[in-house]
Formats: structure tokens, C-alpha cells, sequence
């Protein structure tokens, strides 16, 4: 019978992240399998791996989304667009349902992309840039905020 990678330890949830921080990529692929029930994607970077399975061991201790959060993004997801203005999505490659991670000033913040617009915190956003606005109280891109395209400045300072 084989022992399960976080069971086998009688640690609480606040240790294991921090276990976590220790492990390289190669020691990160057996709590992805258990916790995932796959091998992990061929090119995940490692940093992205702990992530994902910090996230996973956090639903699974202090469970997913709450009731409120789901209505919310289910009501989203109803809208047919006909009231208020339409939302923005200007970024295509961006899919559907997927979750944006950043860390911000020792808080991590979480947006559910939907087809017209986005979800933070329960609220309906038409861009990232709202997001990135409510988060950080400032103007910036949104898409750069969150890591989805480069600083031309740091693009420049890189090709040096």
C-alpha cells in the first residue's frame, strides 16, 4: 500500500506550504500526481508546480469556493450582456475559466476569468486593469500586473 506524501506527515497546513518551499521539481512530482491525479505538464517551472499544489493542499484543508463566490460567478456566467455596459475581454488568449495568481504586498490575489469580463473577490470586473486597480490603488495594465506581457523598458534592459 502505498503512503500518501502529505498524509504520512501529522504537520499542519501552514508547515506543509512551507515544506513545500524546500522542495525542488523532480521532489515536487509526487505530491502533484496525488494531489492532481496525473504527471505534471511536461514544462511546468517549478515555481508554478508549488503553487498550484499550495493551492490544491488549501481547498482540500479549508475547502473551495464558498457559497456567495459561486453565485456570483454563476450569475456572471448567465448574464446574456443586455445590462450595464459590455464587458471587456480584450485579451484573447487568455481562456475561459482560467484563474490568475499574483502576489501583492504579502497577499495573494486570485481572478476567474469569464467569458465576458473577470471575477475578483466576488465582484464582477470588465477589465484587469479594474482589477489590478482595486488591488494595488493605482493605474497600471492590468495584463502586465499579472505577468501576461512584458514591459517594453524591462524587454530592452533583458536584450542587453
Amino acid at each position: 500500500m502505498k503512503r500518501s506524501f502529505f498524509k504520512s506527515r501529522a504537520e499542519d497546513l501552514e508547515a506543509q506550504l512551507a515544506h513545500l518551499e524546500l522542495l525542488g521539481r523532480e521532489q515536487l512530482v509526487e505530491p502533484w500526481r496525488e494531489l492532481y491525479g496525473s504527471d505534471p505538464p511536461e514544462k511546468i517551472s517549478h515555481l508554478l508546480m508549488r503553487q498550484a499544489i499550495a493551492y490544491r493542499l488549501q481547498v482540500r484543508q479549508l475547502g473551495g469556493l464558498n457559497f456567495s463566490t459561486r453565485r456570483t460567478l454563476e450569475r456572471a456566467l448567465d448574464q446574456d450582456g443586455s445590462v450595464g455596459a459590455t464587458p471587456k475581454n480584450t485579451d484573447k488568449h487568455i481562456a475561459v475559466g482560467a484563474v490568475l495568481i499574483r502576489q501583492w504586498r504579502g497577499a495573494t490575489h486570485q481572478v476567474t476569468i469569464l467569458e465576458k469580463g473577470m471575477v475578483y473577490h466576488g465582484k464582477h470586473y470588465r477589465s484587469l486593469s479594474e482589477v489590478t486597480r482595486e488591488i494595488t490603488g493605482t493605474r497600471w495594465s492590468g495584463p502586465l500586473f499579472f505577468g501576461l506581457k512584458r514591459n517594453h523598458k524591462a524587454a530592452l534592459d533583458g536584450a542587453k
